[in-house]
């Protein structure tokens, strides 16, 4: 496997002089796959992400966008062999950075609840991050790929996501027929309800 120097971009471009105290990096070596992540859950909704997987990259974007955390992603996969373990590492490392990031979740939020229509498209997304991982996913694509992107990888992502950060999520399409926006609104909708779940409690 070939290194690529995007494996330094992510914490290059988001390397802050003084972090906020809910930052985390991650980094992940295999023989398959090399993946270093940073996430500032307190951020500006930054990001730079290479994985290799142009689609991938984009979705991702739109989970940091509407979720409000900075997010630096860098990959190096045997995509040659296929994208599976490129996709799950990637998650496991996102799950692993925010559950570093966000520590002891007293005094947040804790559970998220959110729709992202996207056109057509509308999948909710509900997240509770304290500390019990499980998924369930009930969403449904007519294709096998989106651009690079297997689409029954985006499962294994969220369950990598799950078990790494300690979350329960569940993912379930309400509508649509186009591909890319059920994945589309897919990740925003994840976002949006990360972003709510590690939001400050407010007093009743």
């Amino acid at each position: 496997m070939r290194a690529r120097p995007a494996v330094r971009k992510a914490r290059d471009v988001l390397r802050k002089e003084t972090p906020g105290v809910r930052f985390a990096e991650v980094e992940r070596e295999t023989q398959l796959v090399r993946v270093r992540v940073v996430v500032d859950l307190d951020g500006e909704s930054k990001h730079t992400i290479d994985t290799g997987i142009g689609y991938f990259d984009y979705v991702l974007g739109l989970l940091a966008f509407h979720g409000g955390v900075d997010l630096g992603v860098s990959a190096e996969g045997d995509l040659a062999v296929d994208d599976r373990h490129t996709v799950e590492a990637v998650g496991a490392c996102i799950g692993k950075a925010i559950r570093q990031a966000l520590g002891d979740p007293d005094g947040t939020r804790r559970v998220g609840s959110e729709s992202a229509p996207v056109d057509d498209a509308l999948v909710h997304v509900a997240v509770d991050i304290g500390g019990r991982p499980a998924c369930q996913y009930k969403v449904q694509f007519t294709v096998e790929r989106i651009g690079g992107l297997t689409c029954e990888c985006i499962e294994d992502f969220l369950r990598a996501v799950s078990i790494h950060a300690g979350f329960t999520i569940h993912a379930i399409q309400m509508a649509g027929h186009n591909n890319h926006h059920i994945c589309e609104s897919l990740f925003s909708a994840l976002g949006l309800a990360l972003r709510r779940a590690i939001g400050k409690a407010t007093a009743k």
